[in-house]
C-alpha cells in the first residue's frame, strides 16, 4: 500500500526538516513592550520568497509605517537570491504588508492615540504556502525596563539550574 502525500509531510515534519525556516526578531521582546499582535501577508518578488526559503533574512531593525493607506515594512534586509543573476531585488526595498482596511484604520487609530508606540515585525513564516510576517504594536522599553528583564531572565535561569540539581 503506497503512502499518501499527508503521510509523506507528517514523516518530513518528523524529521526535523521543515519547509521554510521561521525567522524571529530576537531584538523585538527585549527592546519593546508589545501591547498587540496582528498577522499581515507580505508582497514579495519570486528571488525574495527563495531567499527567505533559505532564512536569509534580517528583522532587526525593521519597522512598518501606514502611508496613504497601505503598511510598508521598512528596514528588512533580505539577501540576494544566488541564482537569479540579473533579475534580482534590492534588498533593501520597501515591500508592502497586506492587510485588510479596516486592521489598517485600527492600526492606524492606535498609533494615534498612543504616542510612542510603533509597528515592528516579531517573525516571518511561511503559511500554507504564503509568506506572513507577525507585526506587534509596541512601546519601546526605557534602560531601567531592559535591565529589569535581564534580572527577571536570569533569576528564571538560576531557579532551573537548582531544579535541575535535585
Amino acid at each position: 500500500m503506497a503512502k499518501s502525500s499527508s503521510n509523506k509531510k507528517n514523516a518530513a515534519a518528523a524529521e526535523g526538516k521543515p519547509h521554510a525556516p521561521r525567522i524571529e526578531n530576537r531584538r523585538a521582546h527585549f527592546d519593546y513592550a508589545v501591547l498587540e499582535k496582528v498577522e499581515a501577508g507580505i508582497s514579495l518578488v519570486g528571488s525574495e520568497v527563495k531567499s527567505v526559503r533559505q532564512g536569509k533574512v534580517q528583522l532587526a531593525g525593521a519597522f512598518a509605517i501606514i502611508r496613504n493607506g497601505r503598511v510598508f515594512l521598512m528596514g528588512c534586509h533580505i539577501d540576494t537570491y544566488e541564482q537569479a543573476n540579473q533579475f534580482n531585488h534590492d534588498p533593501t526595498r520597501q515591500r508592502q504588508l497586506l492587510l485588510h482596511k479596516r486592521e489598517i484604520r485600527r492600526l492606524q487609530q492606535e498609533l494615534a492615540k498612543q504616542p510612542g508606540c510603533t509597528l515592528i515585525p516579531l517573525d516571518l513564516f511561511f503559511k500554507r504556502g504564503y509568506a506572513k510576517i507577525s507585526l506587534a504594536l509596541a512601546k519601546g522599553k526605557a534602560k531601567y525596563d531592559k535591565r529589569q528583564a535581564i534580572k527577571k531572565r536570569d533569576a528564571q535561569r538560576d531557579m532551573q539550574r537548582a531544579v535541575r540539581r535535585r
